[in-house]
């Protein structure tokens, strides 16, 4: 079992690592990332990302498609440990890039000096004040 660390959380899938590629069935790219594997290209909802002509064979193989080429292509972070058992990916650019267009601040939890947890959507619709401080 390979390792997926994402945005949203650890997934585990059963996924072949070759050096700073990583093949696995298209059910789980669709469970890691949320893109499926269509006659047009790795689409999520309406958007689609056409397979670079002349190196197919470098996205999909047979049944599988490779997760490291395909988020490499879309310019996203993607790293893994030597062995390729635990592999981490950030959000691809376009993403990051429509959460900054739209200036909405990305839902995150943190508990209180007593540890309650409060939400930054539990504010929504209210002026909201954050500090950050860092010991470095």
């Amino acid at each position: 079992m390979t390792t997926i660390v994402t945005l949203t959380g650890t997934i585990e899938v059963d996924a072949a690592a070759e050096g700073d590629d990583l093949w696995m069935t298209a059910d789980d790219l669709r469970q890691v990332t949320g893109y499926e594997l269509k006659p047009e290209g790795f689409c999520l909802d309406e958007v689609c990302v056409p397979v670079p002509r002349g190196q197919e064979s470098e996205f999909v193989r047979g049944s599988e498609v490779n997760l490291g080429a395909f988020w490499r292509h879309l310019d996203a972070a993607i790293v893994h440990d030597e062995g390729g058992a635990s592999w981490s990916i950030g959000e691809p650019p376009t993403e990051r890039a429509l959460r900054v267009d739209s200036l909405m601040a990305p839902d995150f939890t943190l508990p209180d000096a007593a540890g309650r947890p409060h939400s930054l959507s539990d504010y929504r619709g209210r002026k909201v004040l954050l500090a950050a401080w860092a010991s470095w």
